[in-house]
């Protein structure tokens, strides 16, 4: 069965790179009839006319650059399989809302998307936060969901219905760690991480509790509360220790500030981040791109060093939404391959039953642009992580690191 799955799958994203050599469609619910002679399992019962997928993802707020760059991937998978002949021969509607970031407004969202809507499945959340409530309600109506970026470990663990594309803030710390040990040859770290956020607050106590057997001494372990700009008491402290690597697990924007903190207090150690380091040069006036010096993060592909499969959807999104559209990012084809793999599992599945879609979810072996990305049984996929440094403010992919 797995091997009709892969065949299914390579057959969907051929048709859908050729289809989409023009552009593709530009809205995404697009009632494109399905193509004539399209792979197809034989579907079990009667199907609606439409297939409708939810998405979540914060599109306006702090947090908005990663929701708007999943939320775009999405979107352009949707016109591709649409125009390849949609699922089971019927186009997909995709609904998506604005959460804004908030777990209130993205459980009052995912309400109306199930009562409302009448989704099927469901595409989101983004970030930890949001992603943990909605999966409590997902649970409740056994909804196949599957988060393209929330990275917190718990998010799998509410229930067998729950899926994410990305890998795990516990694995990126982890990872870190032992890249601090064995390519920075790092002894001594610290740790400056959010409170207030589970994705800071995952990452940094899975580095600290890796630490110890791979020989790092932590030196410093500091706090503080979301929404800070001045972090110089805690780099202060964290100095007094003269660390050989800094952990600080946050998002691009918060990044921006420590660095610029940070090297003016002349810290001059590694700093080390997970995937929300990506576009942090964004946040950095060039004149100052040297505070990026000595900092490494975790990705799972490098969007600067793209394989011919990941260039051909960067050519299609350019196509789609212009050639400086500045949402292009990792986000964006995390997104991308989520509604592939729901398209792909609901499909194998033959209906739009929910347990029939999750139980297609668990057994998936997807072989995606960003590499192969398996289930094997479970909800967390095993995938491979990349190790990206900043150079001239520039990304430079240093190649995949494993441990």
């Amino acid at each position: 069965m797995k091997k009709v799955f892969s065949l299914l799958l390579v057959a969907m994203v051929l048709l859908a790179f050729a289809a989409c050599g023009g552009g593709g469609g530009q809205t995404s619910d697009s009632s494109t009839p399905p193509a004539s002679g399209s792979a197809s399992t034989a579907p079990s019962g009667d199907l609606p006319d439409e297939i409708i997928i939810g998405g979540l993802a914060p599109l306006t707020g702090g947090v908005a650059q990663y929701g708007i760059a999943s939320n775009n991937g999405t979107m352009l998978a949707v016109d591709e399989i649409n125009a390849a002949g949609g699922i089971l021969g019927k186009p997909i509607k995709y609904i998506p809302y604005d959460e804004q970031g908030d777990p209130t407004e993205a459980t009052t969202a995912y309400d109306r998307l199930v009562n409302e809507d009448g989704i099927v499945a469901l595409i989101g959340d983004i970030t930890t936060g949001p992603t943990l409530a909605v999966a409590q309600k997902a649970l409740a109506d056994n909804m196949p969901m599957i988060t393209p970026t929330g990275t917190g470990a718990a998010i799998t663990a509410v229930g067998p219905n729950i899926f994410r594309t990305c890998f795990t803030d516990p694995y990126q710390g982890e990872l870190m760690a032992n890249y601090a040990a064995d390519r920075l040859e790092a002894t001594t770290a610290a740790i400056l991480y959010d409170t207030g956020d589970d994705y800071s607050k995952g990452v940094a106590d899975a580095f600290e509790a890796a630490a110890p057997a791979l020989g790092i001494t932590i030196t410093a372990k500091e706090g503080y509360q979301s929404g800070a700009v001045d972090f110089n008491s805690q780099l202060a402290k964290i100095k007094e220790g003269n660390p050989d690597v800094v952990m600080a697990p946050c998002y691009y924007g918060d990044a921006a500030l420590i660095l610029a903190q940070a090297r003016d207090l002349g810290i001059d150690a590694y700093f080390l981040g997970p995937d929300g380091y990506e576009t942090t040069a964004q946040k950095v006036d060039p004149s100052n791109y040297d505070i990026l010096n000595k900092v490494y993060y975790c990705h799972h592909y490098a969007m600067s060093d793209p394989g011919p499969r990941l260039q051909e959807v960067i050519d299609a999104y350019k196509a789609k939404y212009g050639e400086d559209d500045e949402n292009l990012n990792g986000f964006t084809i995390l997104g991308y391959e989520s509604m592939y793999i729901m398209a792909a599992a609901i499909e194998a599945a033959g209906s739009v039953d929910s347990q029939a879609i999750i139980d297609a979810l668990t057994n998936l072996n997807y072989e995606g642009v960003s590499g192969a990305i398996n289930f094997g049984g479970g909800q967390d996929p095993a995938r491979e992580a990349v190790i990206i440094e900043f150079v001239d403010g520039e990304e430079k992919l240093l190649g995949t690191y494993s441990f």
